[in-house]
């Protein structure tokens, strides 16, 4: 896994946003009188651009999905962001790729700027080289979008020294869309059916085990 550059997702892959981001979710919905108090019904909205989810999920005209994803950061910016969790091993994983050598990138469908805010607040910022996401005006949304971004920015041309790590169908098909390897980890929100059936190259069941895959040498 000779890999120097490695694109990470951020929701479910660094860290478990669940309370935070179904929260806000529900948060949205109910200004629109629908009711949601099981959190874990809203666990899809992980993943996915938020815009998308209320329109495949509960039906939501365009207009009404993007008026859903503003009322949404109502709750999120204030409260929703910090209400979120790194997981175990991943500060540590990170420390051991970059005394490794490794060129560490995120590639999220999250605005930049409450991703780079979420990274400061758990201290990690400083082992990325730059931060991919989407704007806040709705722009590069899609995760094929949020990478043809971060190839540009960091004119990155040659896919064989990338590999992308993410939790959900999103992150492996947008790597595919690049001929880009992919990791999918079955610790975050995605299942090992939805990783398989998207064409993931390793699927992971830990962080210590993505740590080993990504410092393993072919």
């Amino acid at each position: 896994m000779e890999k120097q550059y490695i694109l990470f997702d951020l929701d479910g892959t660094l860290t478990d946003p669940m309370e935070g981001i179904t929260k806000s979710v529900q948060y949205a919905l109910k200004k629109f009188n629908i009711e949601v108090e099981n959190l874990e019904k809203l666990t899809s909205f992980i993943g996915p651009p938020l815009k998308q989810g209320f329109m495949e999920q509960y039906g939501f005209s365009e207009e009404d999905a993007l008026k859903a994803v503003e009322l949404s950061r109502e709750y999120f910016v204030p409260i929703g962001m910090y209400e979120n969790q790194i997981y175990p091993g991943i500060r540590e994983m990170l420390e051991n790729l970059k005394e490794a050598g490794k060129t560490l990138l995120v590639a999220t469908s999250k605005p930049v700027d409450f991703a780079e805010k979420i990274l400061e607040h758990f201290g990690i910022e400083e082992y990325f080289e730059y931060v991919s996401g989407s704007s806040l005006t709705q722009e590069r949304t899609t995760k094929e979008e949020v990478i043809a971004h971060l190839l540009e920015e960091e004119q990155l041309v040659d896919m064989t020294e990338l590999i992308m790590v993410g939790d959900r169908k999103y992150d492996i098909l947008g790597a595919k869309e690049f001929g880009i390897k992919s990791v999918g980890v079955l610790y975050g929100y995605g299942s090992y059916g939805e990783l398989k059936k998207a064409g993931a190259d390793y699927i992971v069941k830990s962080v210590s085990e993505l740590e080993d895959l990504l410092l393993r040498e072919d």
